[in-house]
Formats: C-alpha cells, structure tokens, sequence
C-alpha cells in the first residue's frame, strides 16, 4: 500500500517530497488511514522558515481534508481528492500545495484475502519475477527443509526465527572466482567463533564446508558470493532463544557478473556510533549501525563513513577495513583488537612482505592510527571482499596524498587479483559442478 509523502522544510533547506511518510486523515470516521495509487504529486514551498500555524481545505468531492500543520521548522502536508490547488498562511510564509492526480480507495473498502498454499506460492512467484535488480540468487540451502533449492520463489526464511526478530544470528560470506571459493576456510573460521561469542550452538567446521561447496555446484554459478547464517533458529517470538529447539543454518549463491568498484573514492568521519568492541569483532546481523553510516556517507557524497574507536583512533569502515601509506613509506592498519578482523585485510597483510622485497614500501605497521596521521598520509585505501582494494584519495574534504591512487594501493590490489586467480591449494577450493547429486529429491 503506498503512501503520501510529507514535504518538509526548515530554514533555508527543502527536503524531498520522497523524503517522508504521511498518512490521511480521514473526516468521517476520526482515524489516520494510508491511501495508494498515486500517479502524481508535486509540492511547491517558498524558501523561507516556517512559523507555527495551521491549514486546513476540503478536496472538491471528497470525504478527506488537507491538512497542514506546522511545528517550528517543519510542515506536514496531505491531501485526497481530484485535481486542486489550495494556498494558505503557515504564520508569514506562503504555502502552494498541488495535487495532479490521484485515486482512492477507501480502507474500509478493503479485504485481505485468506489464501491457499497454492495462491501464496503463486503470488510469491509473481513477486519474485518482478525483481529487477542486478543480483541473480541462484541457490540456497537451509536447514529447515533440509536441502537445496534453485527456485528463488522459496528461498524464504521462517518469521519466527530469532534472526528476525530478535537479531540473534551470525553471518558471513566468501567468493566465488572463476569457479573457486576463495578463502573459504578463513571465512568458516570467523564464522564459527562469531556463533560462540553469540552463544549459538556452532556446527562442525567440515560439515558446514561440505554444504556451502555442494550449494555453490547445485547453482551453477562460477563468478559472485556465497553468503551464509547461522541462527538462534526459529521457535517462538520470545527474547530468550531457549524455546528453540535448534539453530537454523542457511546460504545463498549470489551471482554477479559486475567487478567491484574501482574507481577512486571520497570518504567522510561517521557521526553514527560504532558497536562496542565486543560486537564490532563478532560479525552478527545487526548491521543497524553500519547500514546508517553507509547512508550518511552517501547524503555527504562520499563512498563511506570512517569510524573512530572511543579512544579517537581509526578504526573501520561499515563493512571494509582502512590502510594507509606514510610517508616513511609504512604500511599501516588499525589494530584488530576492536574491530572485526576482516579476512581480506588479513590476506593483504600476508602478501605484502612481497612489497617489502622489492621496495615499494620500507615496512608494515599494524597497530593505533590517530587521524592526523591518517589524513597527512600519501596513500588511504578501504580492503574488503565487496571492495577488493579501492583507493581513497579524500577524507572530510582532506586530499590524500596527492589527490590520486597511490602506487602501494594498486600493487596489493593486484597481488590480491593473482592469489585469488592462482593462489595456492588451501586459499583457493574448486568447486565440482559436474558432480550429481545422488540425494537429489524432485
């Protein structure tokens, strides 16, 4: 059900009509009440600040009011009906309100249909073929059913799961690269211990490693990500997870022709908390916090955000780690003892004692970076599996270096490219895509 929006406005700054919910309300029955199919609308405020006041104007043929109303700094408009216009005082300021066309459909009207199982299944597929982004979800095991499937329409997970509902999971991801997982184990590695700080019942290493790589041959898929969870599991809507009889484990093959982002990026210093270091170094799925940072970096017009630990060192992006180059020519990372310890980063510093051999840089540094020293370095770049090493050439309108991707950034970008195309046995596991499986159940 779609809803109109609110535009509001404070002093000198319009925000978007898509900015906002709004809700109705409606004059008859007394209650707030959300209408759909709108086909249009457009608002138009003049650009100084709003007082306190209020409007109100009937829609020609319509039970449903306009109301405007205003606290300091912020005006909250609605309106149903055909085609109208309406002008008003909101204290000294002009308020021009336009609604091109919408359509209505009274709540009370409406019936929720109670559907079969074929219906749901039905619909559910009907959803899914309207997906358009660029992802392609190409299998998925859980636990819950016991098996794989290859059809999106039921890759689906219980609402009762703790997960859900309550963010009782751990989770984690590996790539796949031209048929190979690359840094499996490390992944599982992390994964595990993360399920035992979140006191969720850890499964064996090799059996999870046994269903990850048959759901990878299942989906055919040779380029993307393997992403996996490991769950309270589902049981109840309590707090305690103790009325769940087991966890739930469950992955996805996420296939995805495009490269990461190579282009060099801006950054900015997150004013969004950071978890506190006992869940920044688990990998759960409260990822609340870094999901705000990611888009207060973007409303900036940056990449991301960097945060800062409570001892105002550098500490981590949302879902990537930082590195710099001083200028001794130092490799340096923040220290892993308050952040997660990414296994990208962890494999770049296994491969850049090669840098050291033939001179690119004089030594590697991992330890407390102040941000002064952060932002006067020659060379800042975020590591990742989702960024690989992407070069940042501005923080907080600060250059870095010389404005432009340093020479250290592009060579671990392309150590990294070689070991994750012909790296060794125990980093890179192929994947038996020719191999049926003979548990498999039509």
């Amino acid at each position: 059900m779609a809803q109109i929006h609110v535009v509001a406005m404070g002093s000198q700054q319009h925000v978007s009509r898509d900015s906002l919910p709004i809700l109705f309300l409606h004059k008859t029955i007394g209650k707030i009440c959300t209408h759909k199919n709108i086909s249009g609308i457009k608002t138009v405020l003049s650009q100084s600040p709003l007082s306190g006041g209020s409007i109100r104007v009937r829609a020609p043929n319509s039970n449903l009011f306009m109301v405007a109303s205003s606290r300091r700094d912020q005006v909250l408009l609605a309106v149903h009906g055909q085609k109208t216009e309406a002008t008003g005082a909101v204290g000294d300021n002009e308020l021009k309100h336009e609604v091109l066309t919408m359509q209505d459909q009274d709540d009370a009207e409406l019936t929720i249909p109670v559907l079969s199982l074929p219906k749901v299944i039905e619909n559910m597929q009907e959803n899914t073929g309207k997906r358009t982004g660029k992802q392609s979800y190409r299998a998925m095991y859980s636990s819950i059913f016991g098996g794989i499937t290859i059809d999106p329409t039921l890759m689906v997970i219980p609402i009762d799961d703790h997960m859900v509902h309550r963010g009782h999971g751990v989770f984690d991801t590996a790539l796949i690269i031209n048929g190979y997982l690359y840094e499996l184990d490390a992944h599982l590695d992390r994964f595990l211990r993360s399920a035992s700080m979140a006191k969720i019942s850890p499964l064996n290493h090799s059996y999870l490693r046994s269903i990850l790589v048959q759901t990878v041959a299942a989906s055919q898929c040779k380029q993307g990500a393997l992403r996996y969870w490991l769950t309270a599991g589902p049981g109840d809507f309590s707090l305690s997870s103790s009325g769940c009889p087991t966890s739930a484990f469950y992955a996805v093959v996420i296939e995805e022709q495009s490269s990461p982002h190579r282009q060099a990026v801006n950054v900015v210093t997150s004013s969004i908390p950071m978890k506190p270091p006992e869940f920044a170094v688990m990998k759960n799925v409260n990822y609340l916090p870094n999901a705000l940072s990611k888009l207060e970096a973007e409303e900036k017009g940056a990449f991301a955000g960097i945060w800062l630990d409570n001892e105002g060192f550098i500490a981590e992006g949302p879902n990537m780690n930082v590195a710099f180059v001083n200028t001794n020519k130092e490799l340096l990372m923040p220290s892993f003892e308050k952040i997660l310890s990414g296994c990208t980063a962890k494999r770049l510093l296994a491969l850049a004692p090669r840098l050291l051999e033939e001179g690119l840089i004089k030594g590697i540094r991992v330890g407390n970076i102040k941000v002064e020293e952060g932002k006067e370095a020659e060379e800042m770049m975020l590591i990742g599996s989702g960024v690989y090493v992407l070069p940042v050439v501005m923080w907080d309108e600060h250059p870095i270096g010389n404005g432009k991707e340093g020479p250290v950034t592009l060579a671990l970008l392309n150590l990294l490219l070689e070991d994750m195309k012909a790296g060794p046995a125990n980093i890179r596991i192929p994947v038996p895509y020719g191999v049926e499986n003979s548990q498999s159940v039509k």
